[in-house]
C-alpha cells in the first residue's frame, strides 16, 4: 500500500484540468505545447497536466535504458562461454522486450480514448504482463535447477515456455473482446473496472507462481547462483505489492475519492511505468551482469597461509635434499658387500678353513648417521661412535 501515496499525489493534478470548460479545452492551446500538438496528444506537453510530462518522461528514459542494456548482451554474448549462464540470456533479451513494450503502451495512456486505442489496451495490457511475469517464472525454476543439479535447460527451451504461458493471457484477451465487442455490440471503451481486473487473472497467478518458483530457489544446494535467486524475489515482491496498489485504487480508490472517470487512465499508466522500472532494475539488470560477468580467476595457493587446509601439500622426503655424493644407491651397498664377502672368504681359504662361514650383512649392522644427526652435529660425526658388528659374527681369524 505504499503505492497509493505515490499515486495520489500524481493524479491530484488532473481535477485542475478537468474543471475548465470544453469549448474553452478545445479552442486554447494548453501551456507547452508551442510545436503545434492539438488533441488528443495534448497530454503529452501540457505543463498544467505534470502527470504526463512525468509519466512521459519516466517511460522514454525507461525504453532507451532496456534498448541499450538489450544492445550491451547482445555484443558481448560471445564473451559468455559456460553454459549455465548462457542459458538465462534468451529469457533476460525477452524480458527486455516486455519491458519495452510496457513503456510504449503507456504512451496510448496519454491520449484521448477512442475505439481503436481502447482496443489496442485491453489487447496489450494482459500480454504484456504475462510476457514479463513468464520471463520470471522461467528463470526461477532455472535458479532452482541449478541450484539442486548444477544444469540448467536450454536457452531456448525456456524462452519457448516463456511465450507459450504469455499466449494462455493473449487467448483469454482475445476471447474477452470477442464476447464483448463482436458479440455483445458494446463499445470497447465500455468495460467495468472489475471486468477489466478480472481479465488479468490469468497474470496474477503467473507472478505468484513466479514468487513461488523464486522462493524455492533459494533452497538450492550451492550457493553460486543464491544472490540471482534474492534478485528474483524481491522482483517478484515489489512486483506484488504494485498490483496489489493499483487494482485496489482502480477499483476502490478511485470511487471513494469520486475521481472515477478521470482518474482511470492516469493511474493504469503509472502503474505500466513503475513495473517496466520494477523489473528493469530488481531483475534485468542485476540477471544481465551475472551473466555477462566473467569468471574468478583461479588464485595460486599461498603456503605461507595456515588458515588453509593441508590438502595440497605433499608429503616430502629427505633423500630428495641429500646430495648426490652423500646418497646411498643400492648399487654401492651390493658393491661393498660383495668387496667384505669376498675378503672374508679368502681369510678362511688362508687359514686352512675352508668351511664356508655364514654370510652376515656386515654393513648393514654398521651405524650410519642420518641426515637430521649431521645437521645437529654441524656436518661433522662423533668419532666416539663406533660401528658395531652383527650378533653372528664369531670374530676374523686372519693369522
Amino acid at each position: 500500500m505504499a503505492f497509493f501515496p505515490v499515486l495520489l499525489l500524481l493524479l491530484s493534478v488532473v481535477q485542475r484540468g478537468s474543471s475548465q470548460d470544453p469549448d474553452e479545452d478545445s479552442l486554447a492551446v494548453p501551456r507547452g505545447c508551442g510545436w503545434g500538438l492539438v488533441r488528443p496528444y495534448t497530454l503529452l506537453c501540457d505543463l498544467d497536466s505534470v502527470w504526463g510530462v512525468a509519466v512521459e518522461s519516466a517511460a522514454a528514459g525507461g525504453a532507451l535504458a532496456a534498448i541499450l542494456l538489450g544492445l550491451i548482451i547482445l555484443c558481448r554474448l560471445h564473451h559468455v562461454s559456460e553454459a549455465e549462464k548462457r542459458s538465462g540470456v534468451g529469457p533476460i533479451l525477452l524480458l527486455l522486450l516486455g519491458i519495452l513494450g510496457l513503456f510504449g503502451l503507456s504512451f496510448a495512456y496519454l491520449i484521448e480514448r477512442d475505439e481503436q486505442l481502447c482496443l489496442l489496451r485491453r489487447a496489450l495490457w494482459g500480454l504484456l504482463f504475462a510476457l514479463c511475469f513468464s520471463c520470471l517464472l522461467v528463470q526461477g525454476v532455472r535458479l532452482r535447477r541449478l541450484g539442486r543439479e548444477r544444469r540448467s535447460p536450454g536457452g531456448c527451451a525456456l524462452t519457448g515456455l516463456a511465450l507459450g504461458l504469455s499466449a494462455v493471457q493473449g487467448i483469454i484477451a482475445a476471447e474477452w473482446l470477442l464476447l464483448t465487442v463482436l458479440r455483445e455490440g458494446r463499445a470497447a471503451c465500455q468495460y467495468l473496472p472489475l471486468d477489466f481486473s478480472l481479465a488479468c487473472s490469468y497474470v496474477l497467478a503467473l507472478l505468484l507462481a513466479a514468487l513461488g518458483a523464486a522462493s524455492f530457489a533459494l533452497c538450492g544446494k550451492t550457493r553460486q547462483w543464491r544472490c540471482n535467486a534474492i534478485w528474483l524475489l524481491s522482483a517478484c515482491l515489489l512486483s506484488l505489492l504494485l498490483w496489489v496498489a493499483w487494482v485496489g485504487f482502480y477499483l476502490y480508490g478511485n470511487a471513494w475519492l469520486g475521481r472515477s472517470p478521470d482518474w482511470d487512465d492516469p493511474a493504469l499508466a503509472i502503474a505500466l511505468v513503475a513495473q517496466g522500472w520494477l523489473l528493469l532494475l530488481f531483475h534485468a539488470v542485476p540477471e544481465a551482469h551475472s551473466c555477462l560477468r566473467s569468471p574468478p580467476q583461479p588464485s595460486a595457493p599461498d603456503y605461507f597461509d595456515t588458515s588453509q587446509a593441508p590438502s595440497r601439500m605433499r608429503e616430502t622426503s629427505f633423500d630428495e635434499d641429500i646430495p648426490l655424493s652423500h646418497r646411498q644407491f643400492p648399487e654401492n651397498q651390493g658393491y661393498g658387500f660383495d668387496e667384505n664377502t669376498a675378503g672374508l672368504r679368502s681369510a678362511g681359504n688362508h687359514n686352512g678353513n675352508t668351511a664356508p662361514r655364514p654370510s652376515a650383512p656386515f654393513r648393514s649392522n654398521v651405524y650410519q648417521p642420518t641426515e637430521m644427526t649431521m645437521i645437529l652435529n654441524g656436518g661433522a660425526v662423533s668419532s666416539h661412535i663406533v660401528p658395531s658388528a652383527p650378533p653372528t659374527y664369531t670374530g676374523r681369524q686372519l693369522w
